[in-house]
């Protein structure tokens, strides 16, 4: 049985303790306007007369959306990166 949008919609949302406040937040990081009516549509099971199909849109402006809210925007041509704390804790070699 193959994953649907919905399943892996669920799954991260799950995974990364997201309430639906937040995936709200996270898809207007990428203008994408949704009501937590219409996302509990989503992660309702099929038999449930409101249920509704996750599209490839949603879906992927959600995944936009988590990498800004995760990583920050991306900074403009021209601009120099913001560090990371990965990058700004190298050790130096002696």
């Amino acid at each position: 049985m193959a994953l649907t949008n919905n399943d892996i919609f669920k799954k991260l949302r799950v995974a990364l303790k997201l309430r639906d406040d937040d995936i709200v937040k996270i898809l207007e990081l990428v203008d994408f306007r949704i009501t937590k009516s219409e996302l509990g549509a989503f992660f309702r099971n099929e038999d449930h007369p409101k249920y509704k199909n996750c599209g490839d849109q949603i879906l992927r402006n959600f995944l936009n959306g988590l990498v800004i809210h995760l990583r920050g925007p991306m900074p403009k041509k021209g601009e120099k990166p913001k560090s990371t704390p990965s990058t700004s804790k190298r050790k130096e070699r002696k």
